[in-house]
């Protein structure tokens, strides 16, 4: 059996006891937990661990696998890709395809990266998003947050005590020593697909030793990347706590949480400890994979109690780990319904999951609409879209005219109501001619819908403009 102890173990040797009878579980060794106290432990485990575990899955196909058909390039280097995201692209669940995105995994743990980016149009948005493994946005550059003007801007990680250089605009820290940065530049339209090339080649990610000119520090060894598991075996595959202790060696333990680790210890969870699935006895199987079950049965029911209702949003999901609070199912709930997404301050994502008589969104036999009063388009700073997504995949999906979403570009070609407002048609079929300008195609089956405010106006936070339902379709 496996001692599930405050002490690390190798990999490859079972502790004493391993070839137990499998039809009786010993009494737990002293200090270890009882089946009871470690599906408890599991269940927490969980929570805390899947937006890493499941980040790490998106990240490893982005910057690891170089076979994987959403391979980017290596760490530490700018990966730019002038297109919008499309139903072929399938790593990562509700993708936004308003911007094409440039992506830097970022591996701190040998020096600094210093990021630089060029002075910008002042119509045009755009952003730098910095997620550190815990998927926490810990700081932005962009339209928002820094303006449109040049600067370089010095990334570094936990372990850093340097100084930043002449000509660098500030200093950004990482917590963990592995982050990923998701840039963002808008597009207005096809033909502007090149102007967005050329600001993407002007964006320029460097060591600090090649910024300053000198010798680079010995280089940290090379980490030896786990295989991780898919999306769906993330649900109730042991294996997801060896990804977390692997992924936990690059996170130091915030003082917040000293007390959370140490009680996950006990079941074998934590930085440089051995999660050894095959040594676990059927008893601890069980209470592991019973643990798992009541971590995603807790999400299910924060969702349906809280997001569904409105209660909580993207508003409250997405943001520093001190705007969070240690809030893990928060934390969850967001990674699950659409990783990476953005502080409430830099895009807003109120979300259709049902309509407006509470009933889930379904494409096969029901249509649906969003109107827009005249005057009440969401008042953004910089843009707005609704997309729409497949359930349960939570993909973009195929469609006979490839639209994917309704935004703000496309204003000018919407067809107005009598009284100059906007009715969007939500349905699988065209809804005719005359109004297929206000078509957003749904699957033949369930789906949710995103809208994304762009560097929303207070208004749009603080609750007086209020979101359009989703009016089902009686006739």
């Amino acid at each position: 059996m496996l001692l599930l102890a405050t002490t690390a173990c190798n990999r490859n040797q079972h502790p004493a006891g391993a070839a137990s009878d499998p039809a009786a579980d010993p009494a737990p060794a002293a200090g270890a937990p009882t089946p009871e106290e470690l599906r408890g432990i599991i269940k927490d485990a969980y929570v805390y661990g899947f937006p890493m575990v499941d980040s790490y899955r998106i990240q490893y196909s982005y910057f690891v696998d170089t076979a994987n058909p959403e391979y980017k390039g290596p760490w530490n280097r700018l990966h730019n890709v002038a297109r919008v995201f499309t139903p072929q692209d399938k790593a990562i669940q509700t993708p936004n395809s308003d911007t094409p995105y440039s992506f830097l995994g970022a591996d701190l743990r040998t020096e600094p990266l210093v990021i630089s980016v060029p002075a910008m149009d002042e119509g045009r948005y755009y952003s730098l998003q910095f997620i550190d493994m815990y998927t926490h946005n810990f700081a932005y550059v962009g339209s928002r947050a820094t303006g449109n003007e040049a600067g370089s801007f010095l990334l570094a990680g936990p372990a850093w005590q340097g100084e930043a250089p002449d000509g660098i605009t500030s200093v950004i820290r990482s917590e963990t020593e592995l982050a990923f940065v998701l840039f963002r530049t808008q597009l207005f339209g096809a033909d502007d697909l090149e102007n967005v090339k050329a600001i993407q080649a002007q964006y320029r990610v460097q060591p600090l030793s090649q910024f300053t000119g000198t010798a680079a520090p010995p280089a940290a060894p090379p980490i030896e990347f786990m295989k991780p598991l898919s999306a769906e075996a993330q649900k109730s595959s042991p294996e997801f706590f060896s990804i977390l202790n692997f992924l936990l060696q690059f996170a130091p333990t915030h003082p917040s949480e000293t007390a959370l680790m140490e009680r996950f210890a006990r079941a074998g969870i934590g930085a440089g400890r051995t999660f050894d699935v095959a040594a676990l006895s059927p008893g601890q199987r069980q209470a592991v994979e019973a643990g798992m079950a009541d971590a995603l049965a807790a999400f299910a029911q924060y969702k349906a109690e809280m997001i569904d209702t409105g209660k909580k949003s993207s508003a409250d999901g997405f943001g520093t780990r001190e705007f969070l609070g240690n809030d893990y199912m928060v934390r969850m709930a967001s990674a699950v319904l659409g990783i990476y997404g953005n502080s409430k301050e830099e895009a807003n994502y109120p979300a259709y999951f049902v309509d407006s008589d509470g009933n889930p969104l379904d494409g096969k036999g029901n249509r649906y609409t969003v109107r827009f009063e005249p005057g009440r388009l969401p008042p953004v700073n910089s843009f707005w879209s609704l997309t729409m997504y497949e359930l349960p995949a939570s993909l973009l999906t195929e469609n006979p005219i490839d639209r994917y979403l309704i935004n703000s570009p496309m204003e000018k070609d919407l067809v107005r109501d009598a009284d100059g407002g906007i009715t969007l048609y939500i349905q699988h079929e065209s809804p005719g001619k005359d109004r297929q300008a206000n078509w957003l195609p749904a699957p033949e089956g369930p789906f949710f819908m995103v809208m994304r405010q762009y560097w929303p106006r207070p208004e749009a936070l603080d609750g007086s403009w209020k979101v359009p339902p989703a009016v089902r379709a009686t006739e």
